[in-house]
């Protein structure tokens, strides 16, 4: 299937501002794009590319003061598939985490486990470990969190989210998280696309979502927390240990945000492009 994804943000900075922006699609998946999903900057700003420390690839620009429009509109070609569920996928004791996973199961700004590790234990101490554990943690967030955009909080930690029980997807994702790191289980957070394909259409606005990954077995497992079951049409853009890692938008300097629109809808295909 092929995905038209893109988004157009608009900002007012009161003054020259650096920013940092996470706005391309996960390099894992460039290789499936069908047109280029390259940020334009109206009026004109030039982009500097860079990878970050966690593979993502990232924008740097300086604006002077004034307002600014990043757009993209792409095209993606995708499997289809949904998400794969490998419920035999077994647990990796501790020692046998690769060194570049352990940073997964550490506490992090929002993934607070030393607030909720004794809470972990009791509450998944004897659920059979590996991939039954990690969904019975899905299961426990997806009840205990109430799905609310207007109680959203850019500041809300998982121990807040789990005492709280409201927030949006990234609420779900960093509860579920650090949850599974308190467990012992490396989990990475993850941001993108993943529009209503496969499902039925809600209302709510479209925008970026939340979900992650755990290490079994060798391997890393996509779960979402939030939705709670497999679903078709992912587009990965950045990972990291939670939010702050993966921050779609960073200003060093006052900024606002004034115009945002996010779509991502499965379009039909027709001979090596698509057409909505």
């Amino acid at each position: 299937m092929h995905i038209r994804i893109g988004y157009k943000l608009t900002y007012d900075f009161p003054m020259p501002v650096d920013a940092v922006f996470l706005l391309n699609v996960h390099p894992s998946r460039t290789a499936d794009l069908v047109s280029p999903d390259g940020v334009v900057v109206t009026p004109f700003l030039p982009v500097h590319f860079y990878t970050d420390g966690f593979g993502n690839t990232c924008q740097r620009i300086s604006a002077p003061a004034g307002r600014f429009t990043l757009t993209a509109d792409a095209v993606i070609r995708d499997s289809g598939l949904p998400d794969v569920v490998a419920p035999h996928a077994r647990q990796v004791a501790v020692a046998e985490v690769p060194d570049d996973a352990l940073i997964f199961l550490l506490a992090s700004r929002y993934c607070d486990t030393e607030a909720l590790s004794d809470m972990a234990w009791q509450t998944f101490g004897n659920t059979p470990m590996g991939w039954a554990r990690v969904q019975a943690i899905c299961d426990f967030v997806h009840n205990r969190i109430r799905f609310d955009y207007q109680r959203a909080r850019n500041t809300r930690t998982a121990s807040e989210g789990y005492q709280e029980q409201v927030g949006v997807c990234r609420d779900f994702t960093h509860l579920a998280v650090t949850l599974c790191r308190c467990m012992n289980i490396p989990a990475r957070y993850c941001t993108g696309y993943l529009g209503d394909i496969g499902v039925p259409a809600v209302p709510d606005p479209m925008d970026w979502s939340a979900w992650f990954e755990v290490y079994l077995d060798g391997g890393w497992y996509t779960f979402d927390a939030r939705h709670n079951k497999p679903r078709i049409g992912r587009v990965l853009m950045a990972r990291g240990r939670d939010a702050a890692d993966v921050a779609i938008s960073t200003t060093f300097g006052p900024s606002t945000l004034v115009g945002f629109q996010v779509w991502t809808d499965e379009v039909q295909e027709q001979g090596g492009g698509a057409s909505a």
